[in-house]
This record gives C-alpha cells, sequence and structure tokens, in this order.
C-alpha cells in the first residue's frame, strides 16, 4: 500500500497537475470547516467535547443527542447558539458513526472540555488551507490558480507551435 502511495505521490509531483485532483485521492481540506482545526488532510467528523456533539464533514451535519437519540442536522439547536467552534477543541475521529461510541468517547475526552489550544483552518497562513472555500485567502487562491492555469496553457501553445514548424524539416539526405 505504501508502495502504491509512493507511486502515485512522485506521479503528481512529476506532471503539471491541477492542485484541486487532490480531492478525488481521499482528501478532504477544502470540504473542512473554516473552524476545523489544522493538520488533517481528511477529516470524517470531528466530536466537540465541551458540548458533546458531533460533525460529519462529508455531510456537512451535526449529530447530536436528544433524549437518548442522536439527532442529524445541518445547525446546531438553539440551546448551542452561543457556543464559539473557532476557539473550543476539536478532535478529529474517522470512523463511521462515532456517536455510537459516545459514551467512551466522554470518558476518553474529558480533559478536552475547555481546551482552546488548536489553530482554525481560518487562521492559518498555510496555502495548502487555501484550496478552503472558507479561508479568507480562498478568492485570492483561485485567482493564482487561474492565472497559473492560463500560463501553463499559453506555455503549452507556445511549445506545440514550436514544434509543429519543425515538421517536415529533417535530414535531406535521403534524395
Amino acid at each position: 500500500m505504501r508502495y502504491l502511495l509512493a507511486i502515485i505521490a512522485a506521479l503528481l509531483l512529476s506532471s503539471n497537475v491541477n492542485a484541486q485532483l487532490s480531492i478525488s485521492l481521499g482528501f478532504n481540506l477544502d470540504r473542512q470547516p473554516a473552524w476545523g482545526p489544522t493538520g488533517y488532510d481528511h477529516v470524517e467528523f470531528y466530536y466537540l467535547p465541551d458540548i458533546n456533539v458531533y460533525y460529519s464533514v462529508p455531510q456537512q451535519r451535526y449529530y447530536y443527542n436528544v433524549r437518548g437519540r442522536w439527532i442529524g442536522r445541518s445547525s446546531l439547536p438553539p440551546r448551542y447558539r452561543g457556543h464559539d467552534m473557532y476557539n473550543s477543541y476539536k478532535v478529529v475521529m474517522n470512523e463511521r458513526s462515532p456517536y455510537r461510541n459516545n459514551k467512551a468517547h466522554r470518558a476518553q475526552y474529558a480533559s478536552y472540555k475547555g481546551r482552546r489550544d488548536q489553530q482554525p483552518i481560518r487562521d492559518s497562513r498555510d496555502t495548502k488551507y487555501f484550496a478552503n472555500r472558507h479561508h479568507p485567502e480562498h478568492k485570492n487562491w483561485v485567482k493564482q490558480q487561474n492565472q497559473q492555469k492560463r500560463q501553463n496553457q499559453r506555455d503549452q501553445q507556445k511549445q506545440n507551435n514550436g514544434n509543429s514548424r519543425n515538421k517536415g524539416r529533417g535530414n535531406k539526405s535521403g534524395r
């Protein structure tokens, strides 16, 4: 498996590939919320120990408990509206339906309640996070990507034009 990943990485690095291709290889930086912590190329769920809530990155839904049942919604209920998502701790969980193990998670991550030591994606200056549409530098990044793409197309055209001019001008020694 590592060998396959190394080959894929080498191919990507050796060719002119649009940076957005990484999405199809299992990364989801562009789908993570701006309040998500930096340092993770792929995230399925965040667990928020301060409020005992899960957030699904692929579904963009919060999962919270209501009278013993886990409910998935696109927004938090009113009781959590004042919660500061940017400054609360998030635990990354790459498992299916992590809320099914909530009892264990509450015990395991109880010490994370009240922690405020994670940098959110929004505040990162690492260019890989600029692909995230919620990042403040995203628009500038898109402009730069488009300029780069146009420049690559012009360079390719010049190269193709140069090759077509030289066709048919080979060695005439066969006469």
